[in-house]
């Protein structure tokens, strides 16, 4: 025999059954004393910001051991933890088992990143072959630019990028070409969360140098890493306008085969090739 519904509820509608809590009386939570945090705080929730601040921080990929003796948590729940998370793409797992942020966090965002991806890959394979280089497409991921798009190289000699990692920002050109469209400001902001640590003897570790570097940027339209992350490095990347995400190609090669004297024309090409893609979603392969 069926159970009678109260009436007035609606089934489908889950009820909370809690005390009523007065959102507007609350404490600010960076202020809030220890006594008021146990009140308000969601030790689930803890568990899941400090899983991620611990992916955020590594510079690698990290292993399910790593991740749960790093945040003290039980293998298993760190697993579902994890698993929940890759779900709704928040971390992505590589072909080692190995964890690191998904692109679940570029939100809304998310499909205009795919559409990037898709319309930006036969450009790629086309510069490539122009250039006989590296190309990469890459966009804002925290505080590191992440390589969502790559066309290798045939050579046997080069610069290798893997889709999906990272690479800092105050040292790649990929990363100068999209902070050159932020301000000072938000430059600053991000620099505060960065250790400008050398990478190589070329590497800028001052932020008035690196901001003085983003007007030169803004300047000339391109951004150029030269040896600033690898020894034998050179990379020029340019911003790709127009859309809501932070985003930018480039062209890698080794400094020995990429001389100076060619980065304004590869630059030139790579403002063609981003003119195109921030523009008319039709615009493929031809021309």
């Amino acid at each position: 025999m069926p159970r009678r519904r109260p009436a007035g509820r609606n089934p489908n509608v889950e009820h909370e059954s809690d005390e009523p809590i007065d959102i507007h009386g609350a404490p600010d939570p960076a202020t809030a004393t220890p006594e008021q945090a146990r009140q308000y705080n969601n030790r689930s929730v803890e568990r899941v910001v400090s899983m991620l601040n611990v992916l955020q921080e590594s510079p690698e990929p990290m292993s399910l051991v790593e991740i749960h003796r790093s945040i003290r948590m039980a293998k298993a729940t760190a697993f579902r933890y994890l698993w929940t998370l890759e779900k709704h793409r928040y971390v992505e797992r590589d072909g080692d088992g190995r964890y690191r942020l998904g692109l679940g966090f570029v939100g809304m965002q998310s499909r205009e990143l795919e559409v990037l991806q898709d319309r930006a890959r036969p450009w790629l394979e086309r510069l490539r072959d122009e250039t006989g280089e590296t190309t990469n497409l890459g966009v804002l991921d925290g505080t590191t630019v992440r390589y969502v798009e790559v066309a290798e190289s045939p050579r046997p000699v080069r610069m290798v990028s893997v889709r999906g990692t990272r690479d800092p920002l105050y040292c790649t050109s990929l990363g100068k070409a999209i902070l050159a469209q932020l301000d000072d400001e938000q430059v600053t902001e991000l620099l505060e969360q960065i250790d400008l640590k050398p990478r190589t003897g070329h590497t800028i570790t001052s932020s008035d140098q690196f901001l003085a570097e983003l007007a030169e940027v803004r300047r000339q339209g391109y951004a150029l890493d030269d040896r600033e992350n690898e020894e034998d490095g050179r990379c020029v990347a340019v911003a790709i306008l127009g859309t809501r995400l932070p985003a930018a190609l480039s062209v890698s090669a080794p400094s020995s085969r990429f001389a100076m004297d060619d980065v304004p024309a590869v630059a030139a090409r790579l403002g063609e090739v981003a003119t195109l893609l921030a523009g008319d979603p039709g615009h493929r392969t031809e021309g």
